[in-house]
């Protein structure tokens, strides 16, 4: 909806037609893109089955895919009870790196957007330590996809779309790794529906 109140803001304005008329395709074609991205809801469930009974999971991104990473972190903590951290790829030096190792399941958002070098970096500072982590990249994207344990796919779209691609990966591996772990996913406990003011 902000995306929708973006575009309606800029309408009147000549120097942003082209930005918008990229974002306005985008949308169009977003409804096949999520389609071919839930077709891998298989592969993120043997990812799953990899990560359901390690104790936490740090899920990395930069740029638009912070956002994804802190939403992907929260549904992790939401219906698993596992300890999950959303980490800014570029603050991994100000104390993130020391927690990785071979051991802790790491996953990683790189897309070939503003900030791709700044994230394949983070990725290299990752292997460089042992990290064995899992990557979401852009579809056919094999010179990223080399570096991780897995790699799951989404198709490329306008940058400031990509989250809604990238986030669905996130979701599909927190109901999976719920069921695997026994969780209800319907009822998840402690988890107030509203919110009340005294």
């Amino acid at each position: 909806s902000l995306t929708m109140f973006a575009l309606a803001m800029s309408e009147d304005r000549i120097s942003l037609q082209p930005r918008r008329s990229e974002i306005i395709q985008g949308l169009k074609a977003l409804p096949d893109m999520i389609r071919k991205v839930l077709e891998q809801d298989s592969k993120v469930q043997d990812i799953a089955k990899q990560l359901y009974e390690k104790r936490s999971l740090l899920i990395m991104g930069r740029g638009y895919n912070y956002a994804t990473c802190l939403e992907g972190a929260l549904k992790v903590k939401e219906l698993t009870y596992m300890h999950s951290e959303g980490i800014q790829a570029g603050e991994l030096k100000h104390g993130p790196l020391a927690l990785v190792d071979s051991e802790v399941p790491i996953i990683m958002i790189v897309m070939r957007d503003h900030v791709f070098t700044k994230c394949m970096n983070a990725l290299q500072q990752v292997t460089a330590r042992d990290g064995r982590p899992t990557l979401i990249c852009e579809e056919g994207d094999t010179e990223t996809a080399k570096w991780g344990m897995n790699c799951l796919e989404v198709p490329k779209s306008v940058d400031a779309l990509q989250g809604i691609l990238t986030v669905i990966p996130m979701q599909l591996l927190s109901y999976h790794l719920a069921v695997l772990r026994g969780c209800n996913v319907d009822c998840p406990r402690n988890l107030a529906k509203s919110v009340t003011v005294e």
